[in-house]
């Protein structure tokens, strides 16, 4: 039967399928839609602030595409990491780790969401297209970071971010320091994030070797994260200079620069709950720098 983990938003239509279907989306964390929000925001930043204001067919199939693909990047990461799970209390119930689902389902269901996946990358230009996949080697080796770096946040960095790429492509193929500096500040903001999200597991973590930036940075967290959002904001004012040469396009950055600061300043590293609606307010965070693209890409 399937398990509510601490960290699921186990409600509406996940609750009411039957157990074994249950089970599949809750491996592909169907659950949790923050997960698919923060890889979805990246490539909207890159469609709109390219000047794809009109493109929002794209934006939505991009959304198709970060539900796919962050469901087949979690069946992934659970199968390999099972091992590891059932030696963590938060992810001791997740569907392969407890053996609700086995290895070999698990395994169809990653190809199903792979296909749906393949569907969007069909939608985009050859240019994009080649972007997309060139993301499938960073996936890959995503689940194994947390094994020989203290810094697998980074490695997420460069994947969760991938999408601003693929969307700036899309739009457009000039350009490049501009979505160097977008990608750059992205990277940084899943870092700030992800380490916020590892508070979580810091004593688990620890008694089973696994490294993350929550750990490494020890009681210097709030000061680390702070320096990460600070880089966040740091590049994509650059990203948005390049774009638009006006002292006032840089006023677009306040609200998302402001609500990064309130994340900092309220973080209570001790408290894992407090720690969880710090990360799941980045969705919002996403939805704050989408405006300010929006502003600046179409000025």
């Amino acid at each position: 039967m399937a398990q509510i983990v601490p960290d699921t938003q186990h409600r509406g239509l996940v609750s009411a399928l039957p157990p074994q279907l249950q089970d599949l989306a809750l491996l592909a964390r169907f659950d949790r839609p923050i997960g698919w929000w923060l890889l979805f925001w990246p490539g909207a930043w890159g469609v709109l602030l390219a000047g794809g204001e009109d493109r929002w067919g794209l934006i939505a199939w991009l959304l198709v595409g970060a539900v796919a693909m962050r469901g087949a990047g979690c069946v992934y990461n659970d199968i390999v990491d099972a091992d590891i799970d059932r030696k963590v209390a938060r992810t001791a119930a997740r569907p392969v780790a407890s053996g609700r689902v086995s290895k070999k389902a698990a395994g169809f269901w990653l190809l199903a969401l792979c296909l749906v996946g393949l569907i969007v990358l069909l939608q985009l230009r050859w240019q994009a297209q080649i972007v997309a996949l060139g993301s499938l080697l960073p996936v890959a080796a995503y689940p194994f970071m947390k094994r020989i770096t203290w810094w697998p946040q980074a490695w997420l960095g460069l994947v969760f971010s991938w999408a601003a790429l693929v969307g700036w492509v899309e739009v457009r193929g000039d350009g490049l320091p501009t979505l160097a500096l977008l990608y750059a500040g992205s990277i940084a903001w899943v870092i700030g994030y992800d380490t916020i999200y590892a508070l979580q597991d810091r004593e688990d973590d620890a008694l089973v070797g696994v490294r993350s930036a929550a750990l490494r940075l020890g009681s210097h967290v709030r000061s680390g994260v702070a320096a990460f959002y600070a880089i966040a904001v740091a590049s994509w004012a650059c990203a948005f200079w390049l774009v638009r040469w006006d002292w006032l396009a840089l006023l677009a950055l306040i609200p998302i620069a402001v609500h990064l600061a309130w994340q900092v300043l309220t973080l209570d590293a001790a408290d894992g709950g407090n720690a969880l609606a710090r990360f799941r307010a980045n969705r919002f965070a996403g939805l704050l720098m989408a405006l300010a693209c929006w502003v600046v890409g179409n000025a």
